[in-house]
């Protein structure tokens, strides 16, 4: 066994693990709190923010930060077999790590503090309602790519087609459609920051978002 290979696989499974509690959180917020908070009452609700939300920020953004890590590390082993494929996966987990720490976390902790001013008496803060927005949106957007990233990671290694040769070969994606993945990844982002949760409102409709971006993103990267 050798040093190197040993090494790879290490960081691998580290991404592996700190990617399925990062995502398995997210889908948590997304799919089962979100859900439940509609339904709550205030009190409930509130003790929720003030207890259990900050315990799943914690492994949430640390998760984030682990995975983001060891793939930085797992792309410095792959070198130039990096492809198309992972390249649009690392794309958009570096943007989901970047709303997770610049936008999710800093908005938390506004929703968080003034929760817990509340609940001792207190007066909640008029910047948490725009907070608790904000971190929403980041977070659909979240949820949104996650689905695509998933895909492409996994296509890196499995599936044929243009977006697995390495990109340094001049019959792998062309250079209009990796444009134009880019175009329609970096709007979405600036959506995420600027934009409105739209269609994502549902975890339905995010979720058929996501498929969506999935099969849009391929058939580019197929048949431009």
């Amino acid at each position: 066994m050798e040093l190197e290979n040993l090494l790879s696989y290490l960081f691998r499974w580290i991404h592996f693990f700190a990617g399925v509690t990062w995502i398995g959180i997210l889908y948590y917020f997304n799919f089962v709190q979100t859900e439940f908070f509609k339904e709550a009452d205030a009190a409930t609700k509130s003790n929720a923010i003030s207890k259990l939300v900050p315990r799943a920020l914690w492994w949430f953004r640390y998760g984030a930060l682990l995975t983001f890590l060891s793939g930085l590390a797992l792309a410095g082993f792959l070198g130039a077999a990096v492809n198309f494929y992972i390249m649009i996966g690392m794309l958009m987990g570096t943007l989901m790590f970047l709303n997770v720490w610049l936008i999710i976390w800093p908005a938390q902790q506004i929703v968080i503090a003034s929760t817990d001013a509340v609940i001792a008496g207190g007066e909640a803060d008029p910047a948490a309602a725009g907070a608790l927005a904000k971190a929403g949106l980041a977070s659909r957007t979240n949820t949104l790519f996650s689905l695509p990233m998933l895909f492409f990671m996994g296509a890196s290694a499995h599936l044929s087609g243009a977006g697995r040769l390495p990109m340094s070969m001049e019959d792998g994606v062309s250079s209009i459609a990796q444009i134009l993945c880019l175009v329609i990844i970096i709007g979405l982002e600036f959506n995420a920051i600027k934009g409105k949760q739209g269609p994502m409102t549902s975890v339905v409709g995010v979720i058929h978002c996501g498929i969506a971006l999935t099969a849009v993103l391929l058939l580019i990267m197929q048949l431009l």
